[in-house]
């Protein structure tokens, strides 16, 4: 009796095994195709700083120039607004409900400025990234009514005191509580400088931030009516990242002719006296760039300059020590 040799069998059907594990023969499966790979010489280098100087530097002084045509005028008035009697004890002054806040105070506008005109608070040393401040407040609470007892994130302005009912605020929270509520009324020549306090909300936040349905409650006393129409304070909400910041008060319709003296009554009702901040009161208009920020016209030329001295640099040294 003769056996076939085991080995023989066990090659053939490793090699059908391999053969049913080969994939379809393709020029993309087998790295095949057109590749195009660049390789940078010195004269292509060369080229390209040169081509980001020639397109950054004409962006930046544009941009300078645009920044520059902004015209803004601050006034800080937190020591101004303050009685001479009364320098000494800011804080107990900001926290008598009885003394009279009401400010008078003259601006002089050296540069026409034409409408719309942002009128702006400014609040310098006010931490609203404090992680504690920034988680302190209740968004479903903030969009839906049905959810107007969730409190549980806005700890320590969740209820009111036991003696007026331990119920639910809304809106609840430290940023809601802390809400900016000093006023401004401006007039030029006799005559009154209406400030719009409409459309200075981001519509995203108006729209889904906030419900249409949701009143505040046991609040601050003012207008009650819904979250979703009180854009002064969606405006407040959108915390800022940096401790100096600027936030839209409104916008003044007509124009400011230059020299022309702005009156301002201003009622000082927020304790920045307590932990050091400032506050500012700032009209300003707008160009193609924003408002007045020079770091974005000098950022683009520094760096289109670096990339012609790079360039002239490469050329140079290519035509010294060519390859």
């Amino acid at each position: 009796m003769s056996a076939e040799p085991p080995s023989t069998s066990v090659a053939v059907a490793d090699g059908q095994s391999k053969g049913a594990r080969k994939p379809k023969y393709s020029r993309f499966s087998q790295q095949e195709l057109h590749a195009w790979q660049p390789i940078l010489t010195p004269s292509w280098a060369i080229s390209i700083f040169t081509v980001i100087g020639l397109i950054f530097i004409p962006v930046g002084l544009a941009s300078l120039f645009a920044s520059e045509s902004v015209v803004e005028v601050p006034f800080r008035y937190d020591e101004e607004c303050l009685p001479p009697n009364r320098k000494n004890d800011a804080v107990a002054y900001i926290k008598d409900d009885t003394a009279n806040k009401t400010c008078n105070k003259k601006l002089t506008v050296k540069s026409k400025m034409t409408a719309p005109v942002y009128v702006y608070y400014q609040l310098d040393n006010f931490y609203q990234n404090h992680r504690r401040y920034v988680k302190s407040r209740d968004d479903k609470q903030l969009r839906n009514k049905a959810s107007e007892n969730d409190v549980g994130t806005c700890s320590p302005e969740d209820y009111t005191p036991n003696e007026m009912g331990h119920k639910p605020i809304v809106p609840c929270g430290l940023i809601a509580w802390s809400m900016f509520n000093d006023t401004y009324k401006l007039s030029s020549n006799n005559k009154e400088l209406v400030i719009n306090k409409k459309n200075i909300a981001w519509k995203s936040d108006q729209d889904g931030k906030f419900g249409s349905d949701v009143y505040p409650k046991n609040f601050q006393a003012g207008d009650m009516y819904q979250l979703s129409e009180q854009e002064d304070l969606i405006v407040w909400m959108r915390t800022a990242a940096l401790p100096t910041f600027r936030k839209l008060y409104g916008k003044i319709e007509t124009d400011i002719d230059d020299n022309a003296e702005v009156m301002l009554v201003i009622e000082n009702n927020y304790n920045t006296y307590e932990f050091g901040a400032r506050k500012s009161i700032v009209l300003s208009t707008t160009a193609w760039v924003g408002g007045r920020n020079h770091f974005l016209g000098m950022a683009y030329i520094l760096i289109g300059g670096i990339s012609l001295l790079l360039a002239v640099g490469f050329l140079l040294l290519y035509v010294m020590q060519p390859r």
